[in-house]
């Protein structure tokens, strides 16, 4: 068979005495189009197949039942995700208009100048980089440098002190929720309450486990407590665990000691575990305290999630821990402990070298850096709140005094019929003045919005305004 120079170079190029295949700019193509190189380069010295024989293959395909097929898509968002909801919302942008979008939906200030993060933090990962030290894979709890930083950082707030076996290493706080969630339901048939408003990635990740949901209300006219006399009527003998967010997670609020107590008190009598997410911890600026659910862990067991994303600023690190506090050993005799182990052995680690900073981010970061991100959260609060008492369509029922977003009540009786909904709302918000705001529907409350307070002033005023000039143009005449 004659064979051309490229059949040739194909044939007998070798590196290493293995066959290896010449890119295309290693010969001249002598006429050969790049889809015949390409047809010819994997098959050697074949002869490619011909389009007759694709579009047969094509065809056989596309009518043979194949047995695989993609999770279906929800039609509602109170089940999505927040990053889903906004993602929908934002496709309804309107790419002509030429004014600086406004992310009110999310809370990640990272890009703007009043949050940036500590210079220490930065120095401390680039050192564990240069210190060639953490560039092998770490034990699957977290090396333990890491895991010993993180019970001393949390200890500072207890009663009793944390060791590092305590502690497991996750991919930054949301990681934290699937393990807790996943160790939670290897018992069959059990149920977990969550806080609404809440979190909505509790719900994916229990949907995913299969496991149950059971929502509580938190109170907005009592600064967004817990309805505890209803988490008692939800609990059955199948309930594992209650959620609280503190600082709250989307309503800015703060529970106070004697509350925290209450919860420990309920969860107690309830026999259930409490899942504290803590990834607001310390991002307090009003009259209550931050208050950790793990001092109360002599009364009840805790699975503490948390993370450097919010208080350093740094959500894409993806850092972040699992804590048992638990001195009574409880979470240890129920095997719960074991089946978080068991759930690490199927995840993927947190980098080491950010695992390798931690002990100095966590150590050395001097209280200056966090009171001026409490100062601006204070400051970005008020701006909000004093802004929101012109916009005739909504209304705030509790100031936030933590955290980064606030909860708004929103009156569709003042607006014009085409607006449906909160979703609704948003998503032509979006459209009109080019503002982004997640729907109260995403994190469980029709009819509401979250709005994220902490950007630039200027950006906040200006976004605001356009929100009251939207709910101006609509308003029922």
């Amino acid at each position: 068979m004659l064979r051309s120079p490229l059949h040739e170079t194909l044939h007998t190029t070798q590196v290493n005495d293995r066959t290896r295949l010449p890119s295309v700019r290693e010969f001249p193509l002598h006429g050969y189009t790049r889809h015949t190189h390409l047809l010819r380069r994997f098959s050697l010295h074949k002869n490619p197949p011909s389009p007759l024989s694709w579009r047969a293959a094509e065809m056989e395909n596309t009518s043979r039942k194949w047995r695989f097929k993609g999770v279906e898509e929800e039609d509602g968002v109170d089940t999505a995700t927040v990053r889903e909801v906004l993602t929908r919302v934002m496709d309804h942008l309107n790419p002509d208009d030429r004014r600086t979008l406004i992310h009110l939906g999310q809370g990640d200030p990272s890009s703007y100048a009043s949050f940036r993060t500590t210079t220490l933090a930065v120095d401390a990962v680039v050192d564990a980089l240069r210190s060639a030290s953490f560039n092998g894979y770490a034990p699957r709890c977290g090396i333990l440098s890491a895991r010993k930083a993180v019970a001393d950082y949390i200890s500072r707030d207890l009663p009793y002190t944390l060791s590092p076996d305590d502690v497991f290493m996750t991919l930054g706080c949301s990681q934290a929720i699937q393990i807790a969630i996943a160790a939670l339901a290897r018992r069959p048939g059990a149920n977990i309450l969550l806080p609404r408003p809440g979190y909505p990635f509790y719900q994916a990740c229990a949907g995913i486990e299969k496991i149950d949901v059971r929502y509580f209300d938190l109170l907005p006219e009592k600064g967004w407590e817990v309805d505890l006399d209803g988490v008692e009527n939800l609990a059955d003998e199948n309930t594992v665990a209650m959620v609280i967010i503190n600082p709250g997670n989307p309503c800015g609020n703060v529970y106070t000691y004697s509350h925290m107590e209450k919860v420990a008190e309920t969860a107690r009598k309830l026999g259930i575990v409490v899942i504290s997410d803590e990834v607001y911890g310390h991002l307090c600026f009003g009259s209550n305290p931050f208050v950790p659910m793990a001092v109360f862990g002599t009364i009840v067991p805790v699975l503490t999630l948390g993370s450097i994303s919010k208080r350093w600023i740094v959500p894409g690190w993806r850092i972040g821990w699992l804590v048992t506090s638990d001195p009574s050993g409880i979470l240890h005799k129920s095997g719960l402990v074991d089946s978080v182990k068991r759930v690490l052995d199927l995840c993927p680690d947190p980098a080491t070298f950010l695992q390798g900073a931690l002990p100095q981010i966590l150590g050395t970061t001097e209280e200056d850096f966090f009171s001026k991100i409490k100062n601006t959260l204070r400051r970005d609060a008020d701006i909000c709140c004093e802004l929101i008492k012109g916009i005739p369509c909504i209304t705030c029922p509790h100031k936030p005094e933590g955290a980064m977003s606030v909860m708004v009540k929103l009156n569709l009786s003042l607006l014009d019929d085409i607006i449906k909904d909160d979703l609704d709302f948003c998503c032509k918000l979006a459209k009109e003045e080019s503002v982004i705001v997640l729907p109260g529907v995403a994190v469980g409350l029709k009819h509401w919005l979250r709005l994220t307070f902490a950007v630039e002033p200027s950006a906040l005023e200006e976004g605001l305004g356009r929100i009251n000039s939207f709910c101006q143009r609509h308003a029922k005449k």
